[in-house]
């Protein structure tokens, strides 16, 4: 038996390492001046380094309650899609997104209910590429409306009721 399995492991194991050394020993790559034709190394990236200081540091402010959305098709409430969602802000300004969380919601709101208008809840609702635009529209409607402290809307839960 391990003769058999022998072979198969040194296989992959020697597959492993060709593709990690391959990356590894990958030389810069070469970048022609088309004004002189000349051609040399591209010099390597520049990483930048950041000091703990001066990352600002983020909090997560869960909105109190859920949204629900209807989801209407001819004309006929088909299902109810119910999300929780929470807000990604500087540090320190969880009082002010509470005390206009009323004007918030309204706004988040009319993001959803546009949403599942043009049939953003309909079939595979949670592919990523259905969320991303709902996502950046949610982000964009709370900037909108509490400015710049406002990193991102998060979805924490989201599940469709159909009726």
């Amino acid at each position: 038996m391990l003769s058999k399995l022998l072979p198969i492991i040194l296989l992959i194991i020697g597959t492993g390492s060709g593709i990690g050394a391959g990356i590894m020993l990958t030389p810069a790559p070469e970048v022609i001046d088309t004004a002189t034709g000349e051609s040399h190394a591209a010099p390597p990236p520049v990483v930048e380094e950041h000091s703990e200081e001066e990352k600002p540091e983020y909090i997560y402010v869960k909105l109190n309650n859920q949204f629900v959305v209807p989801v209407v098709e001819r004309d006929e409430l088909s299902a109810l899609v119910v999300m929780s969602l929470s807000l990604e802000a500087l540090e320190g300004k969880s009082d002010r997104i509470y005390a206009l969380e009323p004007k918030l919601r309204d706004v988040l709101l009319q993001v959803l209910f546009d949403h599942a208008n043009m049939g953003g809840f309909r079939g595979a609702f949670t592919r990523s590429d259905v969320m991303m635009p709902l996502r950046t529209a949610l982000r964009e409607a709370a900037q909108k409306e509490l400015g710049s402290d406002i990193v991102d809307v998060l979805i924490m839960d989201i599940s469709r009721q159909d009726v």
